[in-house]
Protein backbone atom coordinates (compact mmCIF):
# COMPACT_ATOMS: atom_id res chain seq x y z
CA UNK A 1 0.00 0.00 0.00
CA UNK A 2 1.25 3.50 -0.83
CA UNK A 3 -0.40 6.34 1.05
CA UNK A 4 0.09 10.01 0.28
CA UNK A 5 -0.93 12.61 2.82
CA UNK A 6 -1.42 16.11 1.45
CA UNK A 7 -2.02 18.75 4.10
CA UNK A 8 -2.09 22.46 4.71
CA UNK A 9 0.38 23.59 7.36
CA UNK A 10 3.55 22.13 8.81
CA UNK A 11 3.55 19.98 11.89
CA UNK A 12 5.85 21.85 14.29
CA UNK A 13 4.52 21.02 17.75
CA UNK A 14 7.10 18.60 19.24
CA UNK A 15 4.50 16.43 20.99
CA UNK A 16 2.29 16.03 17.91
CA UNK A 17 5.32 15.52 15.69
CA UNK A 18 6.63 12.77 17.99
CA UNK A 19 3.27 10.95 17.91
CA UNK A 20 3.06 11.31 14.12
CA UNK A 21 6.60 9.94 13.74
CA UNK A 22 5.90 7.04 16.11
CA UNK A 23 2.96 5.82 14.01
CA UNK A 24 4.89 6.48 10.80
CA UNK A 25 7.72 4.28 12.11
CA UNK A 26 5.25 1.48 12.98
CA UNK A 27 3.54 1.61 9.59
CA UNK A 28 4.74 -0.97 7.09
CA UNK A 29 3.01 0.82 4.23
CA UNK A 30 4.88 3.48 2.30
CA UNK A 31 3.69 6.95 3.31
CA UNK A 32 4.64 10.22 1.65
CA UNK A 33 3.78 13.50 3.36
CA UNK A 34 3.20 16.70 1.37
CA UNK A 35 2.89 19.84 3.51
CA UNK A 36 1.91 23.18 2.02
CA UNK A 37 1.86 26.60 3.60
CA UNK A 38 1.90 30.21 2.55
CA UNK A 39 0.01 32.07 -0.16
CA UNK A 40 0.31 29.28 -2.73
CA UNK A 41 -0.65 26.47 -0.35
CA UNK A 42 -4.16 25.87 -1.70
CA UNK A 43 -2.93 25.96 -5.29
CA UNK A 44 -0.17 23.45 -4.50
CA UNK A 45 -2.62 21.25 -2.61
CA UNK A 46 -5.01 21.25 -5.57
CA UNK A 47 -2.19 20.29 -7.95
CA UNK A 48 -1.11 17.46 -5.67
CA UNK A 49 -4.56 15.92 -5.31
CA UNK A 50 -5.28 16.27 -9.05
CA UNK A 51 -2.84 13.40 -9.61
CA UNK A 52 -4.32 11.18 -6.88
CA UNK A 53 -5.48 7.75 -8.07
CA UNK A 54 -7.95 7.53 -5.16
CA UNK A 55 -8.63 10.66 -3.15
CA UNK A 56 -10.01 10.63 0.38
CA UNK A 57 -10.92 14.01 1.87
CA UNK A 58 -11.00 14.44 5.63
CA UNK A 59 -13.88 16.77 6.35
CA UNK A 60 -16.25 17.34 9.27
CA UNK A 61 -19.23 16.61 7.00
CA UNK A 62 -17.82 13.31 5.76
CA UNK A 63 -18.91 9.79 6.56
CA UNK A 64 -18.15 8.66 10.10
CA UNK A 65 -16.59 5.19 9.74
CA UNK A 66 -15.84 2.54 12.32
CA UNK A 67 -12.24 1.34 12.30
CA UNK A 68 -13.32 -1.92 10.62
CA UNK A 69 -15.10 0.03 7.86
CA UNK A 70 -12.01 2.20 7.37
CA UNK A 71 -9.96 -1.00 7.10
CA UNK A 72 -12.33 -2.41 4.46
CA UNK A 73 -11.99 0.84 2.49
CA UNK A 74 -8.21 0.51 2.49
CA UNK A 75 -8.45 -3.17 1.59
CA UNK A 76 -10.67 -2.26 -1.38
CA UNK A 77 -8.13 0.37 -2.48
CA UNK A 78 -5.40 -2.29 -2.30
CA UNK A 79 -7.43 -4.59 -4.54
CA UNK A 80 -8.97 -2.13 -7.02
CA UNK A 81 -6.74 0.96 -7.13
CA UNK A 82 -3.19 -0.45 -7.19
CA UNK A 83 -2.93 0.13 -3.45
CA UNK A 84 -2.53 3.88 -3.90
CA UNK A 85 -4.54 6.44 -1.94
CA UNK A 86 -4.15 10.11 -1.15
CA UNK A 87 -5.64 11.60 2.00
CA UNK A 88 -6.14 15.35 2.01
CA UNK A 89 -6.44 17.56 5.11
CA UNK A 90 -7.27 21.24 4.86
CA UNK A 91 -6.51 24.07 7.23
CA UNK A 92 -8.75 25.40 10.00
CA UNK A 93 -11.18 26.65 7.33
CA UNK A 94 -11.51 23.18 5.83
CA UNK A 95 -11.03 22.12 2.22
CA UNK A 96 -11.92 24.04 -0.93
CA UNK A 97 -15.12 22.83 -2.63
CA UNK A 98 -13.29 21.69 -5.79
CA UNK A 99 -11.19 19.26 -3.76
CA UNK A 100 -14.24 17.94 -1.91
CA UNK A 101 -15.97 17.32 -5.24
CA UNK A 102 -12.89 15.57 -6.65
CA UNK A 103 -12.69 13.14 -3.71
CA UNK A 104 -13.96 9.60 -4.24
CA UNK A 105 -14.60 9.35 -0.51
CA UNK A 106 -15.05 11.91 2.25
CA UNK A 107 -14.65 10.81 5.83
CA UNK A 108 -14.91 12.42 9.24
CA UNK A 109 -13.35 11.59 12.58
CA UNK A 110 -16.64 12.22 14.34
CA UNK A 111 -18.84 15.18 15.10
CA UNK A 112 -16.30 16.81 17.37
CA UNK A 113 -14.12 19.55 15.92
CA UNK A 114 -10.44 18.57 15.77
CA UNK A 115 -7.47 20.86 15.13
CA UNK A 116 -6.28 20.12 11.59
CA UNK A 117 -2.75 19.35 12.77
CA UNK A 118 -4.03 16.82 15.33
CA UNK A 119 -6.07 15.13 12.57
CA UNK A 120 -2.77 13.99 11.01
CA UNK A 121 -1.93 12.07 14.16
CA UNK A 122 -5.44 10.59 14.32
CA UNK A 123 -5.13 9.50 10.69
CA UNK A 124 -1.74 7.90 11.29
CA UNK A 125 -3.12 5.92 14.22
CA UNK A 126 -6.07 4.73 12.15
CA UNK A 127 -3.78 3.72 9.28
CA UNK A 128 -1.67 1.72 11.72
CA UNK A 129 -4.82 0.21 13.27
CA UNK A 130 -6.11 -0.81 9.83
CA UNK A 131 -2.77 -2.38 8.99
CA UNK A 132 -2.89 -4.39 12.21
CA UNK A 133 -6.51 -5.47 11.61
CA UNK A 134 -5.53 -6.72 8.14
CA UNK A 135 -2.64 -8.67 9.68
CA UNK A 136 -4.96 -10.24 12.27
CA UNK A 137 -2.94 -8.63 15.07
CA UNK A 138 -4.75 -8.10 18.40
CA UNK A 139 -3.90 -4.33 18.52
CA UNK A 140 -7.56 -3.57 17.69
CA UNK A 141 -10.18 -4.70 20.16
CA UNK A 142 -13.88 -4.43 19.50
Amino acid sequence: MHISLAAIGKLRDPALKALYEEYHKRLDWKLTLYEYEGKSALSQLSQCVARAPYLIALDEHGENLKSEEFTHLLESIQLHHQGKATFVIGAAEGLPQDIKIRAQKTISFGKLTWPHLLVRVLLMEQLYRAQQILKGHPYHRE
